[in-house]
């Protein structure tokens, strides 16, 4: 793989663009530790691979890619809760959650390319 920093991974692109997302709709939420909670998840997936990247040794990013993964899987878990609590519309539920499994599908191909 032909990769010079992790900028270029498209995971990582893709995360940041979710977090943004994340930030925005959740900007006025007054469940602060709900808040806190699904922000640190979206920004654990894009650090996680970022952090993987530079310990530039595979073994290292392959098992911080799975850690982002994990944070994947937080990020709908909360999705669920949001969207039960009537914190976000079901139309941003569903655009979150489909780019949480876009991401997590991503890391899966990168992970298989890795090993």
């Amino acid at each position: 793989m032909s990769l010079e920093k992790f900028e270029d991974i498209i995971a990582w692109q893709k995360a940041g663009k979710l977090t943004l997302s994340v930030y925005k709709t959740f900007k006025c939420c007054k469940d602060y530790n709900f808040k806190d909670q699904i922000q640190r998840a979206t920004v654990s997936i894009m650090n996680n691979i970022a952090e993987g990247f530079e310990r530039k040794s595979n073994k290292e990013f392959i098992r911080f890619l799975y850690i982002a993964k994990g944070s994947c899987g937080e990020v709908r878990s909360m999705l669920y809760l949001a969207i039960k609590l009537n914190y976000i519309k079901e139309e941003d539920f569903q655009e979150f959650y489909n780019k949480s499994v876009e991401i997590s599908k991503i890391l899966s191909g990168l992970i298989k390319s890795l090993k």
